[in-house]
């Protein structure tokens, strides 16, 4: 049975596309074909859409710095947020408002213009807010748990939700949100400061991102969380990974917890790879990595 009715695609048009190539959706580069994506442009077509379709399960892409796409592609329906989510706003002198859709930086950047600490790792952040929210990213010892102050939401009935942050339990690279929830806006709290203080804090940290992560490589940063007493790239070091390749899959020589698509790379390719260094790190430490990066979709 078909999921998309004639009355939708008469209303929304090309915000609904069929197979849909999701390589383009990922800073790896890869990925199958969506069967269903839709692209709505305000919370209204959000609603509207879910209330006629029903899906059972919803995919939402972010900006896809941190997902890798299986070769399958994602059947089923997977939702993209469009530019109209991006925006900024300045709501009273120490809370910002953003669209789930507005990357990281330039909510750094916005807060540095309007004098506001607290937000300023965000500029090492890469990807939208909403998909930051959702893992709690962070970096440097602060993460969106700290200036969190409520989300707008859609769940997957259609119905709105406004979730202040201290409704959310927050754990490292995690929240306890349902992944059928849809991020529409989030409010995020900062401190007045001297903006010369904020602007060097920020670049600092912009400086210190530089020297010790790779840049301009189809990668999707760091793959695997932290451990209580090790950082994931020691144990892949101890491990002897840092040379691994599979297929044109590859481990950074920057940083080793940063795998790479050399060009070529299959989503097969790179998921061995991850599930290579697990299993060798496993085997020199029993210490057993979990994922920072998302792996979503289906195998071919």
């Amino acid at each position: 049975m078909k999921l998309i009715s004639k009355e939708l695609e008469s209303k929304y048009g090309k915000k609904i596309l069929y197979n849909e190539k999701l390589s383009n959706y990922s800073w790896f580069n890869l990925g199958g074909p969506s069967e269903i994506l839709f692209k709505p442009s305000n919370t209204e077509d959000i609603i509207f859409f879910l209330k006629k379709v029903k899906p059972k399960k919803i995919t939402i892409l972010g900006a896809g710095s941190n997902t890798l796409i299986r070769d399958g592609g994602i059947k089923g329906v997977a939702i993209k947020l469009s530019s109209n989510f991006s925006y900024l706003n300045l709501e009273s002198h120490n809370i910002i408002e953003v669209g789930a859709a507005t990357l990281d930086k330039k909510i750094a950047d916005f807060a540095l213009e309007n004098s506001l600490t607290g937000l300023e790792f965000l500029s090492c952040i890469p990807g939208s807010i909403g998909g930051g929210i959702r893992m709690n990213s962070g970096c440097y010892g602060e993460d969106i748990s700290q200036i969190l102050h409520s989300i707008k939401t859609v769940d997957i009935f259609g119905d709105k939700k406004d979730i202040p942050a201290s409704d959310i339990e927050f754990n490292y690279r995690n929240t306890s949100l349902h992944h059928n929830l849809i991020i529409t806006s989030v409010k995020l709290q900062g401190k007045t400061s001297l903006k010369e203080k904020i602007q060097k804090k920020q670049q600092k940290l912009i400086e210190k991102k530089k020297n010790a992560q790779p840049s301009h490589l189809k990668t999707c940063g760091s793959t695997f969380k932290n451990t209580k007493n090790k950082k994931a790239w020691e144990l892949i070091k101890e491990s002897n990974c840092q040379k691994l390749q599979i297929g044109n899959a590859k481990i950074s020589e920057k940083h080793c917890n940063f795998f790479v698509n050399n060009g070529k790379a299959t989503s097969k390719d790179l998921e061995e790879l991850i599930n290579k260094v697990k299993e060798k790190v496993w085997l020199k430490s029993k210490i057993n990595l979990e994922l920072e990066i998302k792996i979503i979709g289906h195998n071919d």
